[in-house]
């Protein structure tokens, strides 16, 4: 996993997002193990309890979980996963309405311009 931070957010929260992604695309699958906190804080070049409190905080989330000696998993819980896709999905949808909607794109006209554009990708 290529780890970049920038200022405008704590990299705990940083590594949180980009766990969350790596869930949701299936880049991390249902089950995968996950680098331990020292060997995680060293290949995000991060202080260890940083990489703690991240993982901590997915563990919260219910997206990961930890097993006694062998480490911390990507959880199985389909619903979890597709629950946090579903939430970064919203979150982008988001941002692309508004961007569009400043562009004079809104309700029809949006529909339409998507609709053109998915037949062109596909053609």
């Amino acid at each position: 996993m290529e780890w970049r931070f920038d200022s405008g957010a704590a990299i705990y929260a940083q590594m949180v997002a980009r766990i969350k992604e790596a869930i949701a695309s299936g880049a991390l699958a249902p089950g995968a193990r996950l680098p331990a906190v020292r060997e995680l804080a060293l290949e995000a070049g991060v202080n260890p309890n940083t990489a703690q409190r991240a993982l901590a905080e997915l563990e919260r989330e219910g997206l990961i979980y930890a097993v006694r000696t062998s480490g911390r998993f990507v959880t199985e819980d389909e619903g979890a996963i597709e629950t946090v896709r579903r939430e970064l999905a919203d979150a982008r949808a988001e941002g692309f309405i508004t961007a569009m909607a400043a562009l004079g794109y809104t309700g029809d006209g949006l529909e339409a311009f998507l609709k053109d554009y998915i037949r062109k990708k596909e053609e």
